[in-house]
């Protein structure tokens, strides 16, 4: 399945309830799309169920909760690879432990 493989909010055009566009399609390819619905959630696990019901298909949560904890890592090491510190507050480690 074709999977943005970085979705996010900023990442997403609409025009009322109509999605318009996306951006931002460099990591794009052959991927899970429950991937995507966990990066387009990941902080906002608030909206977690209005995302999955527009889905419109049966969605495994704790595949959703699993991804959210590899996008955490995946950031972690993004972040100290590029001289950030993945410690500060509302970064990699911290999202990690909210989520535990």
């Amino acid at each position: 399945m074709f999977a943005h493989g970085d979705l996010q909010i900023t990442h997403v055009f609409a025009d009322g309830n109509e999605i318009t566009g996306l951006i931002d399609r460099f990591e794009a390819g052959q991927g899970d799309a429950l991937f995507d619905l966990a990066t387009l959630t990941l902080g906002h696990a608030e909206h977690l169920d209005d995302v999955v019901a527009g889905y419109g298909t049966d969605v495994d949560l704790d595949v959703i909760r699993a991804w959210w904890s590899v996008r955490c890592l995946l950031a972690i090491r993004w972040l100290t690879e590029h001289g950030f510190d993945p410690f500060a507050p509302g970064c990699g480690v911290d999202v990690l432990r909210s989520r535990m």
